[in-house]
């Protein structure tokens, strides 16, 4: 009797089975990708990848982003094999090479025009997480300092140094002023307390307070957190108690800020609005000379989140930024572990804004498929001495040739700009596809790093009820869709003189809560359908597409077309769609 189409032989079952089984009997709970992708790869070629059952899959998760050729580039293994045929060292320290010093020729070429002339390089261990190590101590060294800044959602790294941040945080800072605030991270903050008989929930609030002007006390929609943080300081740093006569922190470590988005903004507005708000908090926790935190060490930002939930920070907010630090010396450092090298339709993210930072955190495709991480710098800040951070596989020779052929290639075929017509196509067109999805909340990204949020659909009843139809479209989620005015308590129109300023949400749409049970089942579908695609955001609810920047047009097209009818089988498949479908028959 013949097998179905498509279905693999029975050997080759067998022996993919066989190898799970394996893997799950010898390797920890701690596995990720292995758990939703129950596949074992054999071979692979750009976009392609076939597995031990014999199918074929379209590889939208791209090793998590490192490979921006895809698999096995014809250029990348070419490098590799002139290393090895070179009889060139393999391992080598930080020890100047023929190999190593292309490298750095080919990078310092696409960095920023500002840091390029007076640039610093220093190789790290293979991952990421060293390089923020790298980096975090950098900056407390050439400033004396030792807090940081970071945003909501972000996640640098996984070890100590590179705070885990994608997970959450539980912060005590203290009262200040009687004041006590909840700060949450479900999609921002919230923020609920009192200073001077004053109560923030729920819609952003600005006013005035003694040596703080227009300091920002409280935060819109926001789901479920446990941590305590001070008034203004966002999501706070240091330990109980510990405040000078000032009642300023005296500790502190690290503090989190709110970082600007639409859908699920921390003030309940969006658009240019939320993140003029983002930035205002980020001035008054640095200035307030009361309940803010101490002048910090560095601020380190993305310029789109990816495990935050492919989450693009406006043009306009990365250089407010950027003024922020420089005006008080305080080191810009950004993350581009995962959107360098095109992904974003730049070369380099910070590009899109022509904004130059002191120091860049370098991984992932920088090193061609392979193992390399890299931290980039500004001269003014190379004060450490000999040995403070080193590792022996510093001097990964394979991974700097490999790395050295994708930037070369990504460069000389523009395959940044590239990116950003093929991604804005993309977008356009899942935006147009969520329309048909209540269960999509927004289609967002920048380039080829795009994220569908998936979201519970509206109740049975409820306009626009069921998994199917009243979706999100185009540019939905955008500060114009939420909407916001605002207003003085007096009626007026005016600002300062101590008048507190209301945000009053115009009627919207608000956003509907995150659905990690949905986005799992999207990602299973996809599977079944021949597609890969990984899972971020806050709560795991964001469906991601990072593919290589060779797709073509029509590889595009196969996986929208396969995205489409996962997200159609999810919606139809689900309880709502039933309670709907029962509804409308009854």
């Amino acid at each position: 009797m013949g097998r179905a189409v498509g279905e693999a032989p029975a050997g080759t079952r067998s022996s993919h089975e066989a190898t799970l089984r394996r893997q799950a009997a010898r390797e920890p709970g701690a596995r990720t990708y292995a758990r939703a992708l129950p596949i074992v790869p054999v071979r692979a070629r750009g976009l392609t990848i076939e597995g031990a059952d014999g199918r074929r899959y379209l590889d939208c998760l791209s090793g998590a982003g490192t490979l921006a050729l895809g698999h096995n580039h014809p250029v990348v293994l070419e490098a590799i094999r002139t290393v090895l045929d070179s009889g060139a060292p393999l391992h080598a320290l930080d020890l100047a090479t023929p190999v190593q010093d292309a490298f750095i020729a080919e990078l310092f070429r696409t960095l920023p025009p500002g840091l390029a002339g007076r640039a610093r390089v220093q190789f790290c261990g293979p991952g990421a997480t060293d390089a923020m190590d790298a980096a975090f101590g950098l900056v407390q060294a050439a400033t004396g300092r030792r807090g940081l800044l970071a945003f909501s959602g972000a996640r640098h790294g996984v070890g100590a140094g590179g705070f885990e941040q994608a997970r959450g945080f539980e912060a005590f800072v203290g009262r200040a002023g009687g004041f006590e605030a909840f700060v949450g991270r479900a999609g921002g903050f919230e923020v609920s307390g009192r200073t001077g008989g004053f109560e923030a929930s729920g819609a952003a609030r600005m006013f005035e307070m003694p040596g703080q002007a227009e300091a920002l006390e409280g935060a819109g929609n926001a789901g479920a957190f446990q941590g305590l943080a001070q008034a203004g300081a966002g999501q706070g740093p240091g330990r109980a108690g510990e405040f000078d006569r000032a009642g300023r922190a005296l500790d502190a470590p690290l503090t989190h800020l709110p970082y600007p988005q639409d859908y699920r903004c921390p003030f309940g507005v969006g658009g240019a609005r939320g993140a003029d708000l983002a930035a205002r908090w980020t001035e008054s926790v640095l200035d307030d000379p009361r309940t803010g935190t101490p002048l910090p060490a560095g601020m380190i930002l993305e310029a789109v989140q990816g495990e935050g939930g492919v989450i693009p920070a406006s043009d306009d907010w990365m250089r407010r930024m950027r003024e922020v630090t420089a005006a008080r010396s305080v080191p810009l450092i950004v993350d581009e572990t995962q959107t360098g090298v095109g992904r974003t339709g730049a070369f380099w993210a910070v590009d899109h804004s022509g904004v130059t930072p002191d120091v860049m955190i370098l991984s992932k495709a920088i090193g061609g498929s392979l193992p390399l991480s890299v931290v980039v710098h500004s001269d003014a800040l190379d004060v450490e001495e000999p040995g403070v951070h080193t590792s022996p596989y510093r001097g990964n020779q394979l991974a700097m040739a490999a790395g050295t052929a994708t930037m070369a290639y990504v460069r000389e075929n523009h395959l940044a700009e590239r990116a950003a017509t093929l991604g804005s196509r993309m977008l356009t067109q899942l935006q147009d596809m969520a329309r048909q999805f209540a269960v999509v909340g927004e289609v967002r990204g920048r380039g080829l790093m795009i994220g569908v949020e998936m979201v519970e659909p509206v109740g049975v009843g409820e306009a626009g009820g069921g998994a199917l139809g009243a979706g999100a479209g185009a540019g939905a989620g955008s500060g114009g869709a939420r909407g916001a005015s605002v207003g003085f308590g007096d009626g007026s129109d005016r600002s300062g003189g101590g008048v507190e300023l209301v945000m009053e949400p115009q009627p919207a749409r608000e956003p509907r809560p995150a659905a990690p049970a949905l986005a799992t089942a999207v990602q299973r579908e996809c599977l079944r359908r021949g597609l890969i695609v990984e899972l971020g955001g806050r709560h795991g609810n964001v469906v991601r597409l990072l593919p290589p920047l060779t797709i073509s047009d029509e590889q595009a097209t196969a996986v929208l077309d396969r995205l489409a009818d996962a997200l159609e089988a999810v919606a139809r498949s689900s309880t709502y769609g039933d309670q709907q479908r029962h509804r409308q028959a009854g």
